[in-house]
C-alpha cells in the first residue's frame, strides 16, 4: 500500500468527471487500498480517487470511531436523499488551508459495486452521509467550494492560494 500525493487545485483533473469502472479487478482493490492508506495519512473521513489522480468512479470512506471500517465504493450514485439537513464543516487535501460550513441531506442512500464486484445499496446517515456526498461529488468534477456563494468561494480560493504561496 502506497500513500499518494493529492492533485493541487486548480488542476482541471479536479474538475472532470470520472470515468465509470466497468469491473472491480485486483487493480481497482489496490487502488482503493492506496485510497485507504492516504485517506487514513490525511487524516480524513474520505477520498476519491480524482483527488490523487484517477480518474475512475472509486471513493472510500470510514468515519469509524476506531478506522478500519472502510466502505469502498465503484460507481457510487445516490438512490435517495433525506430532507432534513445537517451541517458539517468540510475541506480538501486538494484545496488545503481553508474549509466551510456545507449543509447537505442528513441521510442518503447509495448503490454501489463493493468489493466482491457485487452491487450494493447502503445507508449512511450524519458524517458517514456528508462524507459519502462530498466524495460522489469530486467523482463528478465539483468540489466542496461549488456549494458556496461565488464571493464566499474566490475569498476561500484567495486564502488557499496565498497560504501555498507562503510554504
Amino acid at each position: 500500500m502506497t500513500v499518494r500525493p493529492f492533485v493541487p487545485y486548480p488542476d482541471k483533473r479536479l474538475r472532470t468527471a470520472a470515468e465509470p469502472v466497468p469491473a472491480v479487478t485486483e487493480t481497482v482493490r489496490m487502488i482503493w487500498d492506496d485510497m485507504v492508506e492516504t485517506m487514513d495519512a490525511m487524516p480524513g473521513y474520505g477520498l476519491a480517487a480524482p483527488q490523487i489522480g484517477i480518474m475512475l468512479r472509486l471513493a472510500v470512506v470510514d468515519c469509524s470511531d476506531k478506522r478500519g471500517q472502510a466502505v469502498k465504493m465503484a460507481n457510487p450514485e445516490i438512490l435517495h436523499a433525506s430532507i432534513q439537513l445537517r451541517k458539517h464543516e468540510e475541506a480538501s487535501p486538494n484545496l488545503p488551508g481553508v474549509s466551510a460550513i456545507i449543509e447537505r441531506p442528513r441521510a442518503v442512500t447509495v448503490r454501489f459495486l463493493n468489493e466482491q464486484g457485487e452491487v450494493e445499496e447502503k445507508d449512511f446517515v450524519g458524517l458517514w452521509a456528508t462524507s459519502v456526498q462530498h466524495q460522489i461529488d469530486h467523482l463528478n468534477g465539483r468540489m466542496f467550494i461549488d456549494h458556496l456563494s461565488p464571493v464566499r468561494k474566490k475569498l476561500l480560493v484567495a486564502k488557499a492560494e496565498k497560504q501555498r504561496r507562503r510554504v
